[in-house]
């Protein structure tokens, strides 16, 4: 552990759990490094992803932005192709994108497909999946309104999907947003999640809640509140 990371653990009450303005503000005095950290959330729910109703994943449009610019490719035939490129996206193809993607160019941060080409998509799935970059209806990413979708991307959409023991991890903007911005992200992100919990969901919800920068330890924030956000 470095002195570095020490002296910030110094700041953070490992035992306590913070309100989640309280959180927000403490992690803004934990800022330590030389760029503009990322603010991620992270939540443990009491799920098991392995029933399909109690797979939670999705994607909402953060009111504040993400802070990161963010590469938008788009795979559609025809006018949509035109829809694409006039709404912004980076990049725009079909049958020249998927040998693009085999040949190992992956050069965006999106994909966005209409349905008629996830025949194509299918064929890099293996490629995409690992990556998380597999478009999906649930995520807004597969999609006849090629033009809503590019602009939700670049405009700070960011999805989340629960791992194998329950967790969720997610980006929520830049150390260098005001503490209303952040926390209004957050509660944006988790208003989502609680609509999300499956009725077959038992007990606690959420079990854990932290906030942390992209170099700074993490700051548990009380889950009740969490769980109460709508």
């Amino acid at each position: 552990m470095s002195k570095r990371y020490k002296s910030l653990l110094e700041k953070v009450d490992v035992t306590k759990q913070y309100s989640l303005n309280d959180a927000v503000a403490l992690i803004k005095e934990l800022k330590s490094a030389k760029f503009d950290e990322t603010v991620d959330i992270a939540l443990n729910l009491n799920v098991d992803p392995r029933h399909a109703d109690q797979m939670i994943r999705g994607a909402v449009v953060l009111p504040n932005g993400t802070g990161k610019t963010v590469k938008v490719a788009v795979m559609a035939k025809g006018v949509k192709m035109d829809e694409a490129k006039a709404a912004g996206a980076d990049i725009v193809g079909n049958d020249d994108l998927v040998e693009s993607i085999q040949a190992g160019n992956i050069d965006f941060d999106v994909l966005i497909a209409t349905p008629d080409t996830m025949g194509l998509v299918g064929k890099i799935g293996r490629i995409l999946g690992p990556k998380g970059l597999m478009p999906n209806p649930k995520t807004g990413t597969v999609t006849m309104d090629v033009t809503k979708a590019v602009s939700e991307a670049k405009g700070g959409k960011v999805t989340y999907r629960v791992d194998k023991k329950g967790n969720i991890h997610c980006g929520i903007g830049k150390v260098s947003f005001s503490a209303d911005a952040l926390v209004e992200n957050i509660s944006t992100v988790m208003a989502a999640v609680n609509k999300a919990k499956p009725a077959s969901a038992k007990g606690r919800y959420v079990t854990k809640a932290a906030v942390s920068l992209t170099m700074s330890p993490s700051v548990i924030i009380d889950s009740s509140e969490m769980m109460d956000i709508k």
